[in-house]
């Protein structure tokens, strides 16, 4: 066995079997003792993979001459995949490996990937030579394509392995059955994202400015040599964490759940469900999961749980046929993720906002004016560092001086509510549409009277949308994955993370469509399309904006009138903090 598999092993076999005590001196594990590894190990293992995120545009744009619509379809697709892959690695984690098994092989995977990417940019063979002018730009070949598919589909996996856990695996570390376990990881979602925003706008200036101005081989060799030192700090703390055992798929239990209340879809449920149903004791079910209480909405999924033939029990009074009679515990679990749905589905349209900052957003900055004095430019991937910067203030503002500054005044916390901040988050993402057409129209007008490919604008006057896209990452996606994570119970935290990241793939994907179709749409009607081509000049950009924008504004309203009302929060036993709609009628409740 090696070394890595005896860390692995010796993490697993001690803290999983007594996860309150650490397997090399007897101390309590978890904590922020365990938190600063993981913190550290997220930071690097971000540096890396942003590095490559926030420059792929203008590296395929400057190494594969791609432009328009394929370049947006590849960006697109790649990272719907990446995040797409985390329901996958959600469960291989949940069923077989466990959060520290799989978070582990997903950074070796993304390592792969990583060396993948460096030697595209290192030889010459693998990428089209340089372009001619801006218009004789040779395409790669299939086989120089497949390549570098292959590297990028190794970094889709690893995401897949590390974006469901790495949050999950951070809330394992507190006892959130205490005031100040729950308090701690309150802190923690934000903390998550201070830390590493900060490590990222400390070290990408260098790293994207070296990929850009000096070289794209020790520009990739850079973050591939800081996934290398995230997988080592991750190891070091492996005798603090509290690794908890797998305890099988959710994924399974969802699909028995809804099988087996279709197939007795025709039995009656009475108003106080007199009907006797499979509820076992804690004893008798899975061990180490918090038993959830009953609840009165989606009432037909209850059916799945009711005993209409004592035959359907053993001996021992347990369920023979896990597809015809599920526990009481396996519906719950299965309310649980039908009730986030309507606040989960506005959170993807605020992320297709997001999205266009890093395609368009840097198209945009290509051509505008970049310069800084005679001998400096600003590389175009720089943009996105302000929307980290934004991030990051707003977060330090929030938790070092808006909630001291309130709890000095009225003697207790006082956070703004989850509605508030997706509601903000919505309204920032129309607002960063709009901004972005406007200056767009701005950019391409000062462009076309100069009859110059790069308008004479600074590329500062992009500073605006980006900094709105950081602001709706800091209300809408901190509020969603806070939300994801506080809502569901201990077991299904694997899934919040693939859940939060399913929304960014679906976003993705959403954002390919619209750009196919509208060039397709304005294709057949103009003689020159509003996207798509080498040339912004030539499109017609901020009306794609402006369509995101109205998309936003249907969702401000949709949330606001409808999904608002699934994150009110009710306290249930143990950490489990479930999202029930209230009503003042128990009589409505029923209709749920």
């Amino acid at each position: 066995m090696s070394s890595t598999e005896d860390s692995i092993h010796s993490a697993n076999s001690v803290n999983e079997e007594n996860p309150s005590r650490s397997a090399a001196d007897g101390k309590k594990a978890g904590g922020w003792k365990a938190i600063k590894y993981i913190l550290g190990n997220e930071s690097f293992e971000k540096l890396a993979s942003m590095s490559l995120v926030s420059n792929i545009t203008m590296y395929l744009r400057t190494e594969y001459n791609m432009g328009g619509i394929l370049l947006v379809n590849v960006v697109n697709i790649w990272s719907g995949s990446s995040n797409i892959t985390s329901l996958v690695g959600a469960f291989i984690s949940d069923t077989y490996l466990g959060r520290f098994r799989t978070l582990l092989y997903g950074s070796s995977a993304s390592l792969l990937g990583m060396l993948t990417m460096t030697l595209t940019a290192g030889i010459p063979r693998l990428h089209p030579s340089k372009c001619i002018g801006k218009s004789n730009c040779p395409q790669p070949q299939s086989w120089q394509l497949c390549f570098l598919f292959a590297g990028l589909a190794l970094l889709a996996i690893g995401a897949g392995g590390i974006r469901p856990c790495n949050i999950a695996f951070g809330a394992d570390q507190f006892d959130t059955r205490t005031d100040e376990g729950r308090a701690q990881l309150e802190s923690f979602f934000n903390w998550w994202y201070f830390s590493f925003t900060v490590a990222l706008l400390i070290a990408l200036t260098a790293v994207i400015y070296v990929q850009t101005n000096v070289s794209w081989v020790l520009g990739f060799a850079i973050p591939t040599a800081c996934l290398g030192l995230s997988i080592s700090i991750f190891l070091l703390g492996r005798k603090t964490y509290i690794c908890k055992k797998p305890q099988g798929s959710i994924f399974v239990d969802m699909a028995k759940v809804l099988v087996a209340a279709c197939w007795k879809r025709r039995q009656t449920l009475g108003p106080d469900r007199e009907q006797p149903s499979y509820d076992p004791s804690p004893e008798e079910s899975d061990q180490g999961v918090v038993k959830l209480t009953r609840t009165y909405r989606f009432r037909f999924l209850d059916k799945a749980a009711l005993i209409i033939d004592p035959n359907e029990l053993d001996s021992q009074g347990m369920s023979k046929n896990g597809w015809r009679l599920c526990s009481v515990q396996q519906v719950e679990q299965f309310k649980c993720l039908i009730g986030i749905l309507p606040v989960w589905i506005s959170g993807i349209a605020c992320f297709i906002a997001m999205d266009q900052q890093n395609t368009f957003g840097i198209l945009q900055a290509i051509q505008m004016n970049k310069s800084i004095g005679p001998h400096f430019k600003i590389p175009p991937a720089w943009m996105t560092l302000f929307s980290m910067i934004a991030l990051s203030i707003w977060i330090f503002i929030y938790e070092r001086i808006y909630i001291p500054h309130v709890r000095r005044i009225i003697k207790k916390d006082k956070r703004l509510t989850m509605q508030q901040r997706i509601s903000t988050g919505i309204i920032m993402s129309i607002l960063c549409m709009l901004v972005a057409g406007i200056v767009e129209r701005k950019r391409r007008d000062s462009a076309l009277s100069r009859g110059s490919y790069e308008s004479p604008i600074t590329v500062a006057l992009l500073l605006p949308q980006f900094v709105l896209s950081g602001m709706v990452e800091a209300f809408a996606a901190v509020a969603l994955l806070e939300f994801l994570t506080t809502q569901m119970p201990e077991s299904m935290r694997t899934v919040a993370g693939a859940i939060f990241f399913l929304s960014l793939s679906i976003a993705s994907y959403i954002g390919s469509f619209l750009v196919n179709m509208i060039h397709i749409i304005t294709r057949k009607n103009r003689n020159s399309p509003w996207l798509g081509g080498h040339d912004l000049n030539k499109n017609r950009l901020e009306n794609y904006y402006y369509i995101i924008a109205a998309v936003g504004a249907a969702n401000f309203v949709y949330f606001n009138f409808f999904a608002c009302h699934y994150v009110k929060k009710v306290d249930l036993p143990g950490d489990v903090r479930e999202i029930q709609l209230e009503n003042s009628a128990s009589g409505h409740r029923e209709d749920l």
